[in-house]
């Protein structure tokens, strides 16, 4: 079984499809970032602390993100 995130099953083709991945994409995004606050919260660690070590996944994230919306924009503008 493969990593979703990391090696997709196939890129998608549709300005559908794409939408569809860049709002999931989007949601997971502030589901990392929510649910990592709350955690630390609970353990009381200072949030600066916590988003040193989150800023590098959300960097990943907000690339997979633009990138996709550049390939929703070019998708649309074809059609």
């Amino acid at each position: 079984m493969s990593d979703a995130t990391n090696q997709p099953a196939e890129t998608p083709n549709s300005a559908e499809e794409v939408a569809e991945v860049l709002a999931e994409f989007e949601q997971y995004r502030q589901r990392l970032l929510d649910d990592t606050i709350a955690a630390a919260k609970k353990a009381k660690m200072p949030k600066s602390e916590v988003m040193a070590k989150l800023e590098p996944e959300l960097a990943k994230l907000d690339g997979m993100i633009e990138t996709l919306k550049q390939q929703y924009a070019s998708l649309t503008a074809e059609a």
